[in-house]
């Protein structure tokens, strides 16, 4: 039996249990605030009734927008051995808590031959629920999620969406430095640069903001934010609990 397969039968087990695999460490602040939004996601009333999670942290995974531009290793293979621990470990479904990571979710999808949920197709289902057909939408994300276009190009049902994004200088100025910051344990300076680029769509007509980067929510949340915001990380989060609750139910109606 390939590994694709063995990792299919496990997933059938995994998915009977609802257990939940989080591809993490892109960075490791942004795996455990993901664990975090579950945790607030999840409406239990014991141990027992939350979502089971198995989690693969490894933050030696070679960095995203680096890889995309050319100017490093790819992170596929090190983001597939995190995958296949957590199919290893009995997951059922497997999200990644990394925006950029996703310029190569259907690789990853493809070998590990587990179900994924797409961090950016709950977002913008969020998106449209939050701000209507043609809204003007701020989007705050690395450099290579905005200029691969993952969020501008990615297909949604019924979903038209006029982007605003930061200009050249702002991504340079304040998107990428606040968010190594907040990579850097410098949460007040990565509060700083990143409310100042919010900011700065919001004065250029942006009706909602879409936090596209796993780094961002960790300092900039509902009430510092200049406009409604959709939090990605949030997004998948509450995706997630409902797969593995409507996993249990299903199970347990057998």
């Amino acid at each position: 039996m390939n590994t694709t397969l063995e990792n299919k039968a496990g997933a059938s087990l995994g998915a009977s249990l609802g257990i939940v695999g989080v591809l993490g460490g892109m960075g490791p602040l942004a795996t455990i605030d993901f664990m975090h939004k579950m945790l607030r996601a999840t409406p239990a009333a014991s141990d027992q009734e939350h979502v089971p999670v198995v989690v693969s942290s490894i933050p030696q995974v070679p960095d995203r927008t680096a890889a995309w531009r050319g100017e490093g290793a790819s992170p596929l293979a090190a983001m597939l051995a995190s995958g296949q621990r957590l199919a290893e470990a009995g997951a059922g479904l497997v999200v990644m808590p990394c925006n950029t990571a996703h310029l190569w979710f259907d690789e990853l999808h493809a070998a590990l031959g587990l179900p994924m949920l797409h961090l950016v197709d709950v977002a913008l289902a969020e998106a449209l629920a939050l701000a209507g057909q043609g809204a003007r939408i701020g989007l705050l994300a690395t450099d290579a999620t905005l200029a691969s276009a993952l969020y501008q190009q990615r297909e949604l049902a019924h979903a038209d969406f006029q982007w605003l994004l930061p200009t050249v200088q702002e991504r340079a100025d304040l998107v990428m430095p606040g968010i190594a910051a907040v990579k850097a344990g410098d949460l007040a300076r990565g509060a700083t640069l990143l409310n100042q680029a919010a900011e700065a769509l919001a004065q250029r007509g942006a009706q909602a903001l879409v936090l596209g980067c796993t780094e961002i929510p960790l300092v900039l949340g509902p009430v510092s934010s200049p406009l409604p915001m959709v939090d990605a990380t949030a997004a998948l989060a509450r995706r997630a609990v409902a797969w593995s609750l409507a996993q249990r139910e299903a199970a347990l109606a057998v």
